[in-house]
């Protein structure tokens, strides 16, 4: 792996991490598609039934910080393959459904804990395997979601249309087992494991028992930019979510039909793919702290056109920017994280920060779908996610670059070589 002739492995984790969140990320935003079905089968209202995306919304952002934690100490490839594989099963059940709490059951506990459990430990694989690259690198893996978007509601649309819903949960079943031996094949371990250095560097003096420095969980959850980047993202979250479940309904109730609906979910997938490396390129020019400001910005303002849009057009750019603006955010969002914290604990770092994310989550396209059964019009709901972005904006601006502020502060504890095995004791007779 270190030859160089040979492909540096990181790029491997990489694939590895895209296809984990490409498989995981289609079902997920392949909500959209089963609503109306879900909606008719079960005599749903929708609040009832955003209900359903929400709470594996909730679940897989709550479930980052253990499965960070759990990937710090096995390893990420079994915890990745895992969570795909409970995906799997979550559909099965999802299959069977004969009252919506099943559907509960099935798809929002398995996508949960499936999402939950697959994406922290992918995306920080990702980060230790790179540092000058880790931007590039991190883009890349993230675009999975991005692709996930685009092909996850389209596909299922045109199932539905053919097989039905319940049969077409079980083929994305067996998408997504598949998705997860090819994801738990190519994730591995920290590059200090296999005697290399990130970028493909020479590895550091110690090789395998080197540990990545950085802080410790407890360290960054008591620093002020740990907190500061926790209520921004749980802000954002309250709006973030309500397009990829409420997009389709709103252009049928716009008489555009539920095939246009459908079409601007694959353009959320369009621009969040492009956001992720249009945006992430900009961090080299403006910088990590202040490009992540500017999600939140972008985010708000497209929330405040999807409020007042009345024509398709409008719904096509709110889409392609939204999704760009999601998609930025998304991909810088882990690299920040490297940058405050570093590598030592990044799995459970990036796990805690994002279970803040749940909260607005579960709470932000129930009350949007709520709000739409008591007023008849998602547009209070639209605007005060807008706002809740507005806000997140200006925690960030007043958040400290990482550099200056870990110089200014008393360094975190520094690491210390893993232990070796302790050779076998030998003993004489009595």
């Amino acid at each position: 792996m270190s030859a160089p002739s040979r492909l540096f492995a990181g790029w491997w984790v990489v694939a590895g991490a895209f296809v984990c969140m490409l498989t995981g990320y289609a079902v997920a935003y392949s909500f959209a598609a089963f609503f109306g079905p879900l909606e008719a089968e079960f005599g749903a209202q929708r609040g009832e039934t955003a209900l359903v995306f929400s709470i594996s919304a909730f679940l897989y952002f709550l479930l980052g910080l253990p499965a960070g934690l759990i990937a710090d100490r096995l390893g990420p490839r079994p915890v990745v393959a895992g969570g795909l594989l409970a995906i799997s099963v979550g559909l099965v059940v999802a299959a069977e459904a004969t009252a919506l709490w099943h559907v509960y059951l099935g798809y929002s506990l398995g996508v949960g804990l499936g999402v939950g459990f697959s994406y922290v430990p992918s995306v920080a694989a990702v980060q230790r395997w790179f540092v000058r690259r880790r931007g590039t690198a991190s883009g890349l893996a993230v675009a999975g979601i991005g692709v996930g978007t685009l092909i996850g509601a389209p596909l299922a649309h045109e199932l539905i249309a053919a097989i039905g819903w319940r049969r077409t949960y079980l083929v994305l079943a067996v998408i997504t087992a598949v998705g997860a031996v090819v994801a738990g094949a190519l994730i591995r371990p920290p590059p200090q494991r296999y005697g290399l250095g990130p970028d493909g560097d020479p590895p550091a003096p110690g090789g395998v028992n080197v540990i990545a420095p950085g802080f410790t969980l407890g360290e960054a959850v008591r620093s002020r930019p740990f907190w500061m980047i926790y209520v921004g993202a749980l802000l954002l979250s309250f709006g973030l979510f309500a397009p990829f479940v409420h997009l389709v309904p709103f252009a049928r109730d716009m008489g555009l039909g539920e095939g246009f609906g459908v079409m601007l979910i694959v353009l959320l997938g369009v621009g969040s793919t492009v956001g992720r490396f249009l945006f992430a390129s900009l961090t080299g020019w403006l910088g990590r702290r202040m490009s992540f400001a500017m999600m939140y910005v972008g985010a708000g303002v497209m929330l405040v056109v999807w409020a007042m849009s009345s024509t398709a057009p409008a719904l096509i750019a709110f889409a392609l920017l939204f999704g760009a603006f999601y998609g930025g955010f998304v991909a810088i969002a882990p690299s920040l994280a490297a940058d405050y914290f570093g590598g030592r604990a990044l799995g459970s770092v990036i796990g805690a920060l994002y279970s803040g994310v749940g909260v607005g989550a579960l709470l932000g396209s129930p009350v949007a779908g709520y709000a739409y059964d008591f007023f008849g019009s998602y547009t209070g709901a639209i605007l005060a996610g807008a706002a809740l972005c507005f806000v997140s904006f200006a925690l960030t601006i007043l958040m400290p670059e990482p550099s200056p502020w870990q110089a200014l502060r008393p360094a975190p504890r520094p690491p210390t070589a893993a232990p070796r095995p302790s050779p076998p004791r030998t003993s004489t007779a009595d």
